[in-house]
């Protein structure tokens, strides 16, 4: 256990990020599994429209950095390429 004033805190601020970070990647998960379920089912119009939110989506997941920037990069372009072998 935080034996100091600062260590307290940043058990209290780690804490709090991880709230943050935790419903960000859930939100990132669950728009990536939306485009994949409309690229699998071969729904092109729809899976193009879901992945303009996606983007959105993993782009405030990377900004907040609750994501690496690489992996909202490399997530992105692999959706593309799927969308794009429609």
């Amino acid at each position: 256990m935080a034996n100091n004033k600062s260590a307290k805190k940043r058990i209290r601020v780690a804490e709090r990020n991880r709230i943050r970070n935790k419903g960000y990647k859930t939100t990132f998960k669950n728009v990536f599994k939306k485009v994949e379920e409309f690229i699998s089912s071969g729904q092109k119009e729809e899976a193009v429209s879901a992945l303009s939110k996606a983007q959105k989506t993993i782009d405030k997941a990377a900004g907040a950095g609750a994501i690496h920037k690489n992996k909202a990069a490399r997530k992105k372009s692999r959706l593309t390429s799927k969308i794009n072998s429609l």
